[in-house]
């Protein structure tokens, strides 16, 4: 039976097929290659994924991951389609769901909504509460460096705090774009905000996410 995480790297794979090497992402200087590279040295090169989020280590992390950028880009989806090495931790089902699910998706956001015809992705309700639940376990985390009070909030009223502060910015959408906002990718997400202007201003140029 597929999985999440499985469905969403296929989807991925295909993205990064589908719009070729050159494409722009969300991704800062990033082309679909980079982001591409990236996702197959932290899968299949443990000694550099550390990198993604240890500063200490990034420098070489990213020595590694340009050598991948350099491979084939056929070579490269191929890697991404076909998973990590059997011994590789994300081999094992439970731990790809948990770490991949909402990694892929992200990512094939990031190709997606940097493409200038991008249209919004449909999802079924089962993946939008999943993504909902996996960004209420994470809020603290990815909201940590937010230079204000940030509250997420779905359309129903379910909230859930990313950052504690004042003044408050709530930050209201769908699972999936409270998701992109809350990653980084703030410009990008199709979400309302609410409270003082200068506050939002400071929160829609804030460095959300878990690197940084």
């Amino acid at each position: 039976m597929s999985t999440h995480a499985q469905r969403e790297r296929l989807l991925l794979a295909d993205l990064l097929e589908s719009t070729g090497s050159d494409a722009p992402t969300l991704c800062k200087g990033w082309t679909a290659r980079d982001l591409a590279a990236h996702i197959v040295v932290r899968e299949r090169r443990s000694d550099a994924s550390a990198g993604l989020v240890i500063p200490q280590l990034a420098a070489r992390s990213e020595r590694i991951r340009k050598e991948f950028v350099a491979k084939p880009y056929d070579e490269l989806i191929q890697l991404i389609r076909t998973g990590p090495p059997r011994l590789s931790p994300f081999a094992l089902k439970q731990i790809d769901e948990a770490a991949n699910t909402v990694e892929f998706y992200v990512h094939s956001e990031d190709v997606r909504r940097a493409q200038h015809d991008w249209a919004p992705r449909q999802l079924d309700p089962v993946f939008a509460d999943l993504l909902w639940s996996r960004l209420e376990r994470s809020a603290r985390l990815l909201g940590r460096k937010a230079p204000v009070g940030v509250v997420l909030r779905r359309p129903d009223g379910q909230t859930a705090v990313a950052h504690r502060g004042t003044p408050v910015v709530t930050v209201t959408g769908e699972p999936a774009e409270l998701l992109m906002f809350a990653f980084g990718r703030q410009e990008a997400a199709r979400v309302e905000t609410e409270g003082d202007k200068e506050a939002v201003g400071r929160l829609y140029e804030a460095r959300l996410g878990i690197s940084g």
